[in-house]
């Protein structure tokens, strides 16, 4: 059977040129000096900078989402992403940001990096937290790249820049593109050269670009409830990471460079604000231990690091626990698994994230009845959690209750029609469930959200061929077909 989650080899060349110019807001952006009243900036929507408005943002964004993720492997871990997504929209609502639609995409890689795509595209790389030492750190990366998209800088960037060539927008591409599969140099050189061929033209404008994104970072966070602190805190470490280890730069400061006076002028910002104490949720630990993991790719490398954390210096002990009783599972050591995890989970009985654990070490054990209680009567407190949902499915389906599993994934579809995660575990349930319109149907979502279009055009095929009888059904999959043919062009006019 054909497997829809292999990787997909080609870049889909009826994307032109100006597809490539999204990165600019991500990888063409540089050190901010003067203040945004030193600069002329251009009005946005009239005609000098009507390049782009703001609905064709959006409809680029799409366009580059569903790119990128044809081309680089995008990280499902449904309570990592729960957890950024509620910390972005958070942050957003407290941010000068007008447009509320945001699309959160994780990428497993121990780079410290994130990405801003105009029409609301936020890429976190995993090793952010590698280097965050609390929420307030990790925050202040996203509150800066929200300040990006608020202030519409691509759109401004592309109205400074006229004569910026096709071939540089291109090469900028490919760097992100290679930075977020690998983090390396071949991918940080791509984008180097390309952004040198423009330096003399971007470099004033860009660093105007980046300093109000400081200052309206440093407001979101305030805002929000964190510490405005965190921004130049976090400056500090990256430029650390460098200075102390001698390794290139972290990808995140090629794509938006720091001075040593870019930093200074952000610890002069948060002077205004009230100095007081703001605690590290407890949730940031966990998470973090959940993104260690994934970038270590070795049950036994994470068991020796959260020891280590155990032993001696750790951001959180809680947390360090919780990551061994992960790593010690993922090692198939269930019992020992379950035995660390006990006595955190009986401090902190409706924690879900505990909670979630132990239904995962059960269901790895294969006692799913006690799996399925506990997510039963935990979703007492937490019935809209997305992370949940996906754990009650998969516990289902390994029960095999898959017309129950597919029940689940079905309403879940209609919550989150944009996740290809939900697309994919439903394409596979339905076919357990001997649903095979539904296999069809749920698999042309999955490519239509991975742009890969003509296997979505022949998967809808399959599905109309199944139910040509049904006329009510028929009718949905024709007016999908036209959808996807509407999606079509408008990419390649795009």
């Amino acid at each position: 059977m054909f497997d829809i989650k292999q990787p997909f080899r080609r870049l889909r060349s009826s994307l032109p040129g100006i597809l490539a110019a999204l990165v600019l807001l991500s990888a063409g952006l540089r050190p901010g000096l003067p203040e945004a009243k030193d600069l002329d900036l251009p009005m946005l929507g009239d005609t000098s900078s009507g390049i782009i408005s703001q609905q064709q943002e959006v409809e680029l964004g799409q366009a580059w989402l569903k790119m990128f993720r044809s081309r680089v492997r995008t990280y499902n871990d449904p309570e990592l992403q729960q957890y950024l997504e509620a910390l972005l929209f958070d942050l957003a609502v407290h941010s000068e940001l007008q447009d509320p639609r945001l699309d959160l995409v994780i990428i497993n890689n121990p780079t410290m990096n994130a990405f801003a795509v105009p029409g609301g595209v936020v890429g976190v790389h995993t090793g952010l937290f590698l280097y965050a030492e609390n929420e307030h750190q990790l925050a202040s990366v996203l509150a800066h790249e929200l300040a990006h998209l608020s202030q519409r800088h691509f759109a401004r960037q592309l109205g400074h820049q006229k004569t910026t060539s096709v071939s540089t927008l291109a090469g900028l591409l490919a760097g992100v593109i290679l930075a977020a599969t690998v983090g390396s140099d071949a991918g940080m050189a791509a984008m180097t050269m390309s952004q040198a061929a423009a330096l003399d033209s971007q470099l004033r404008f860009s660093r105007q670009n980046e300093q109000e994104a400081d200052r309206l970072g440093i407001e979101t966070l305030f805002r929000s409830g964190h510490d405005p602190a965190a921004m130049p805190d976090m400056f500090e470490r990256m430029l650390a990471a460098t200075r102390y280890t001698g390794q290139k730069p972290p990808e995140f400061l090629l794509t938006h460079p720091l001075t040593e006076k870019r930093v200074a002028d952000s610890r002069g910002r948060i002077r205004k604000y009230p100095s007081r104490q703001y605690p590290n949720p407890e949730e940031f630990g966990l998470m973090r231990a959940r993104a260690l993991i994934a970038i270590d790719k070795n049950p036994g490398r994470s068991m020796q690091r959260f020891q280590k954390e155990l032993e001696g210096h750790s951001l959180s002990k809680r947390a360090a626990i919780y990551g061994l009783s992960q790593a010690t599972m993922a090692a198939g050591d269930f019992d020992t698994a379950r035995t660390i995890l006990e006595p955190l989970l009986a401090d902190e009985p409706y924690n879900l994230t505990l909670q979630l654990g132990m239904a995962n070490i059960e269901r790895k054990q294969g006692n799913v009845d006690a799996a399925l209680k506990r997510i039963k009567s935990i979703g007492v407190y937490h019935a809209d959690s997305y992370a949940l949902a996906m754990a009650h499915a998969e516990t289902l389906m390994q029960a095999s209750r898959y017309g129950e599993s597919e029940k689940l994934l079905q309403d879940l579809s209609r919550q989150r029609p944009g996740d290809p995660e939900v697309w994919f575990q439903l394409a596979e349930v339905s076919g357990l469930a001997g649903d095979i319109s539904g296999v069809h149907k749920a698999r042309a979502e999955y490519f239509i959200l991975n742009g890969v279009f003509d296997k979505a055009r022949e998967h809808l095929g399959y599905a109309r061929r199944l139910l040509q009888n049904d006329f009510q059904q028929s009718s949905i999959i024709d007016q999908r077909l036209r959808d996807l043919a509407e999606i079509e062009d408008k990419t390649r006019k795009l």
